[in-house]
This record gives C-alpha cells, sequence and structure tokens, in this order.
C-alpha cells in the first residue's frame, strides 16, 4: 500500500513538471474567445475600408548650376527659376501650390593641395508643385524641362483634405456597421441585453500609396517624354471602430 502511495505521489509529481515544461517552452496554442465580465462594458470591434483614386499629385522639380563665381551661379539660378515658376503659372497651377522646399550653395573644392582651395560653387533650388488637374501631369514635366529644370525627384500621388475626409467617412460608416451587427449577433446568441454605447475609439493606419517616379537632371527630362503615361492607380483607407455597450 505504502509503495503505490509512493508511485501515485511521483505520477503527480511527474505530470506537473510536464505541465510546467509544456506551458514554459511548447508550442503556442491558438484559440480565439470573447469574455464579458460581471459589471463591465460589452466591447466589439468593426473595420472598415474605402477605395479611391489619388485627385492630386506632387512633384519636386528643381535647377542647380555650378560655376567659378558664386554671385554669378546664383543669379543664373534665380533667373532660370523665375522662369520656371511663370511657366509652370501658364499650366493652370496656381501660386499656393507651389512652394520652394529647398535652397542649397555647396562649394566644391581642389582635395589635391594641402589647403583644399574652393574652386567653384554648386547652387541649386527645389520646389513642390501641387497638381490638381491629373492631366496635367505629362505636361507639366514635359514643360518645366524645357524650360531649366534639370532635377526632378519623383511625382506622389495622394488626397485632397475634401476627398480624404470623405474616404474616411465612408470607410467609418462601414466600420460602425460591421460592429454593431457583430455586436447584436453575438449579444442574441449569449442571451445578453444590450445598452447604449458608452464609448466609441477609433483607429485610422495610414495607407496613402506613393507613386513614385525617381529621375534626375537628363534622365528625367528624357523619361518625362518617353514615358508619359502616369496612372495614379486606386488607394485604400481603413478605420478600425471600437463600440462599448453597456449589459443591462
Amino acid at each position: 500500500m505504502k509503495e503505490k502511495n509512493i508511485n501515485f505521489a511521483g505520477s503527480i509529481i511527474i505530470f506537473f513538471i510536464l505541465l510546467f515544461v509544456f506551458a514554459k517552452w511548447g508550442p503556442p496554442v491558438n484559440f480565439s474567445s470573447v469574455t464579458q465580465v460581471k459589471g463591465e462594458p460589452f466591447v466589439v470591434q468593426g473595420t472598415g475600408k474605402a477605395t479611391v483614386a489619388p485627385d492630386i499629385a506632387k512633384i519636386d522639380i528643381g535647377i542647380q548650376e555650378s560655376g567659378t563665381n558664386l554671385k554669378t551661379v546664383q543669379d543664373l539660378v534665380n533667373k532660370k527659376s523665375q522662369g520656371l515658376v511663370a511657366q509652370v503659372k501658364k499650366l493652370g497651377i496656381e501660386e499656393k501650390d507651389i512652394k520652394t522646399i529647398s535652397y542649397r550653395v555647396y562649394p566644391q573644392y581642389d582635395y589635391t593641395t594641402p589647403s583644399e582651395r574652393i574652386t567653384g560653387y554648386r547652387v541649386s533650388t527645389q520646389y513642390e508643385v501641387t497638381i490638381r488637374d491629373l492631366a496635367k501631369i505629362d505636361d507639366t514635366i514635359a514643360s518645366v524641362t524645357s524650360f531649366g529644370a534639370n532635377s526632378i525627384g519623383g511625382v506622389n500621388f495622394d488626397l485632397s483634405a475634401e476627398l480624404k475626409n470623405k474616404t474616411l467617412q465612408t470607410a467609418r460608416e462601414e466600420a460602425v456597421d460591421e460592429a454593431k451587427t457583430k455586436a447584436e449577433g453575438l449579444a442574441k446568441a449569449a442571451g445578453i441585453s444590450l445598452g447604449k454605447i458608452i464609448n466609441v475609439t477609433e483607429s485610422t493606419p495610414l495607407n496613402i500609396r506613393p507613386f513614385p517616379l525617381s529621375a534626375t537632371g537628363a534622365e528625367a527630362a528624357e523619361k518625362s517624354i518617353t514615358q508619359p503615361d502616369i496612372q495614379p492607380g486606386t488607394t485604400e483607407m481603413e478605420v478600425t471602430i471600437v463600440l462599448s455597450y453597456e449589459v443591462r
């Protein structure tokens, strides 16, 4: 009898040792559960998505020149910049949509001498042009290269504030509908009586997808002519809504 008790106690000890080892180093067990603690709100989550085509494009264009005299180079860049901006305005782009994003001066050195003597200067200026009529993208790129722009950083598509808010609201309404449907279904299946919504939270990840056109200098001018058909595609906005209900 004593030997049986020892064996039984040993079996229990071994069981708990194996249980500990499995819990600590064993594979995770995947399961999904919804719990409702008495007195706490009933919480559900819904996700909504809305797809839309971008309605604006942003293009980085610039001018860079080099020379031995700083003032001469600056005057040349400034003169070309004025002509470039004037040409962009002629395409119907408003002044508010033409923004200077950089103006840089780079001394150029002769590193073959111990004193590292300055031999010249490179001056560059860069603009961000917002195009609200996407039909003008190709003409804008082709036009600015012929008016002195020798640096095109890329094309990024985006949503205007009005379209972004409208698309966000569509996704938001879909997320709320999904959360409400889920809450009603779960409550009915579990025999729970739901009261009013007492809390709403929203999560909106950034989903705007840029369309890159990476080219600079002469290569940009060539690509703007040989590849004029730039398509904005579509972008998707996603909203997650969490609703908290009273439980009657």
